[in-house]
């Protein structure tokens, strides 16, 4: 529910709604991440929250940085990566939950999602030119992460989908 403000917010390009876009993407970020927590913390998990809540945070992530290439303040190289990854998982996951199969998220795509909340909202403030460097370094830690949690997802499959030596095809 919070996508839509956020890209309002960004989209008007002023400091004001700059502060109040990154507030947003950090409430949404931090709600995401407790929600989840206390999902399994009490053992109320199910298969549409574990679809729907990945599939929020990468809304709200792939909306900001779409947001930010539209104002001139996100790396459009950047935005293709990540959303290009959160797409692709997208899809695999629902595939794979079509035939049943969960899709949790692994110790890598956590840090992605963590290194994509810190880079994103260090571009959504109104900092001045002294945070360039602190903020391309941050995201290029991020879409290291991006790029290796896809990979992890996707290069199992391939395995699985390999004939064992020795076996019959």
């Amino acid at each position: 529910m919070l996508v839509p403000v956020l890209v309002v917010l960004v989209l008007i390009d002023t400091d004001a709604a700059s502060y109040a876009a990154a507030a947003v993407f950090v409430i949404g970020g931090l709600s995401d991440g407790l929600d989840g927590y206390l999902a399994r913390r009490h053992e109320m998990t199910t298969r549409t929250g574990m679809w729907l809540d990945p599939l929020s945070d990468k809304l709200l992530v792939a909306a900001a940085v779409i947001s930010l290439v539209i104002v001139d303040r996100f790396p459009l190289w950047a935005a293709v990566i990540i959303v290009v990854r959160e797409v692709a998982v997208t899809v695999l996951r629902a595939i794979r939950g079509s035939q049943g199969e969960s899709m949790p998220a692994s110790g890598i795509a956590k840090a992605k999602t963590a290194s994509q909340l810190l880079a994103v909202t260090l571009y959504l403030l109104p900092l001045d030119s002294w945070a360039d460097g602190i903020k391309l370094v941050t995201l290029v830690v991020a879409v290291v992460f991006t790029v290796a949690s896809g990979i992890d997802y996707f290069v199992p499959l391939r395995r699985r989908a390999q004939p064992r030596a020795g076996a019959s095809a």
